[in-house]
């Protein structure tokens, strides 16, 4: 696929404003395609320059001094950046080793809205920082008497000008269908994850997993599978139902198919009941966990009995558990790097094969993926 220049994407405008709606292309490659393209060099970069961030180090005190005060520690946000808060508080949690009691939430925007925190830290993403439901949170948080922390692009947001703590992204994405917004602040977890730990990141491992994941080849294939569609279900659990909940927002907004994210047990109890051969599913396996593999093997299991397209995103190691012969429609394989494990090995891995299915999804359906559809005088009114 084509590669953007190793040299940074554009920055927030400053002063700050509103982004506007890219041009309509016709045909790829499409801004989104660039900016999958720009995303290996740039999480290099991104994670190098955090490594030595004041702002990474004060968030992570901040932390860990809410916690050992027994403080809550929520993560908040909307759309690809409420699924991004969903990475950054499993990241942490497990940095953290804490149990399932006492684990960082997500919650979404507005629910921290009507529930502000009263004290602890309340850390929100927003890649341009002004998200209005996102900004009314934290507010509503600071003046509950919680600290609040914002992962974000710039420093002159909205956002940025209410967060106690700002951790700047500083490369904008350049598509409406965000890629580099969504994958920017998992980094930021990582390095955050990794800070909390006292230890260090590896911004060359991590480069080159996301360089091993970008197989548009594949994508393509599997995005040829599920042309005959009208809806996906997609599943995962644990990291994987984070990642499956991007790749629905991605399909709908960007290639424009109904797309519904189910927990991956959840799904055998009842959804699959209005399923038909038109409805595809994606299913999302890097879990090694052999009850999780057995449940996968189960909804597949289910899916073919009604004939349903099935592919899978499967983590390099559990490839050979599932066969193509399982998944008719194709499977993207998310390799492994030894050096990136875990929660970030099965986040960031699947990250480029979710933004490269969608992306090869719109092109074979003939839409552009960086518009949302606001080309249509009706979807723009809509978000008005």
């Amino acid at each position: 696929m084509p590669r953007t220049p190793m040299k940074p994407l554009p920055g927030p405008p400053e002063p700050w404003a509103p982004s506007t709606m890219p041009a309509y292309r016709s045909r790829p490659p499409y801004v989104m395609t660039q900016m999958i393209g720009a995303e290996p060099a740039l999480a290099e970069r991104l994670m190098r320059r955090l490594a030595t961030d004041d702002a990474v180090d004060t968030l992570a005190t901040t932390i860990r001094d809410a916690l050992a005060a027994g403080q809550p520690v929520v993560t908040t946000g909307c759309g690809t950046s409420e699924h991004a808060a969903m990475g950054l508080a499993a990241l942490l949690s497990e940095a953290l080793d804490l149990d399932s009691g006492h684990a960082i939430r997500s919650m979404v925007a507005l629910d921290s809205l009507h529930l502000p925190l009263t004290d602890g830290l309340l850390i929100a993403v927003s890649h341009e920082g002004g998200t209005q439901v996102t900004n009314e949170a934290m507010r509503a948080a600071r003046d509950a008497g919680a600290q609040t922390a914002l992962i974000t692009v710039g420093g002159g947001s909205p956002g940025a000008e209410i967060a106690d703590i700002v951790i700047r992204t500083e490369e904008a994405d350049q598509s409406w269908c965000h890629t580099v917004g969504y994958l920017s602040p998992l980094l930021a977890g990582v390095v955050l994850a990794a800070r909390l730990k006292r230890g260090r990141v590896d911004a060359l491992a991590v480069q080159a997993l996301l360089d091993a994941s970008a197989a548009p080849h594949a994508a393509a294939a599997v995005a040829g599978g599920l042309t005959g569609t009208d809806r996906l279900l997609v599943v995962g659990n644990g990291p994987d139902l984070i990642s499956a909940r991007e790749l629905a927002l991605k399909v709908e907004e960007g290639a424009r198919l109904p797309a519904t994210a189910i927990e991956l047990e959840s799904v055998m109890h009842g959804h699959l009941a209005a399923a038909t051969r038109w409805t595809g599913l994606v299913l999302f396996l890097t879990d090694e966990r052999p009850l999780v593999r057995d449940c996968a093997t189960r909804v597949v299991t289910a899916a073919q009995a009604l004939s349903l397209p099935v592919i899978g995103i499967i983590g390099e190691a559990l490839a050979g558990g599932i066969t193509l012969d399982q998944m008719p429609a194709g499977r993207i394989v998310v390799p492994r790097v030894g050096r990136v494990r875990g929660v970030a090995g099965s986040l960031l891995g699947s990250a480029m094969a979710l933004q490269l299915l969608a992306e090869r999804l719109a092109r074979a359906r003939g839409v552009d993926p960086d518009t949302l559809g606001r080309e249509d005088p009706a979807q723009a009114s809509a978000h008005q």
